[in-house]
């Protein structure tokens, strides 16, 4: 379980892995969670395991229908309890990446949205260019705001600049349940797979 956690938060990709990996650190250097993407599935699956040994496991995030734009993405604990979704608004995402996290029976909770349209746009661009495009992960470098049902801003999810490596960065902003914050996570964990090739 996500528990009692010391912010902010760090996600840091493993480089040189046949799977999209990666480790969440906590404020105090320990790792708190280890992420594993399933490689050949026809539908997205990621577990979250205690930690890099993958011994013991927490979480399994899988898509509800096979790879598309607009599918949604189930979190369960270890025992198979379900605990919410996170569904990414396709059309809307195209300018601006835009997800919204569910809990119980399809009940709005969360939104994730992209701080600012024009650096996944420019980001594009470079990344096009040769030679250029391994500057982006230095000068573009995307922000994503976790709003409340009620328009209030609780997190802020960034990417860290840097050339060769991945970090992502969560930063805690308002006192919200452990279950929220425990949503959340498994919200950013999912998108972050999904968005990672930008910056």
């Amino acid at each position: 379980m996500l528990e009692n956690l010391e912010y902010p938060l760090q996600f840091d990709f493993k480089l040189i892995a046949l799977s999209p990996q990666f480790s969440v650190i906590d404020a105090g250097n320990n790792e708190i969670a280890f992420v594993k993407q399933k490689l050949f599935r026809f539908k997205e699956a990621i577990t979250v395991y205690k930690n890099e040994n993958q011994s013991t496991e927490l979480y399994k995030i899988q898509a509800n229908q096979w790879i598309d734009w607009s599918a949604s993405y189930e979190f369960a604990d270890a025992s198979g309890q379900y605990l919410g979704k996170i569904a990414r608004k396709g059309a809307r995402s195209i300018w601006k990446a835009t997800y919204d996290i569910y809990y119980n029976n399809n009940i709005f909770e969360y939104r994730i949205e992209e701080d600012n349209a024009f650096v996944k746009v420019f980001d594009g661009m470079l990344s096009e260019i040769p030679i250029l495009n391994i500057f982006t992960g230095f000068i573009f470098n995307p922000k994503y705001n976790v709003i409340s049902s009620n328009g209030e801003k609780v997190a802020v999810f960034s990417k860290e600049k840097t050339f060769f490596g991945l970090t992502f960065q969560l930063n805690l902003l308002e006192n919200i349940s452990q279950k929220d914050q425990e949503r959340i996570i498994l919200s950013l964990m999912m998108m972050v797979l999904l968005e990672r090739k930008r910056g």
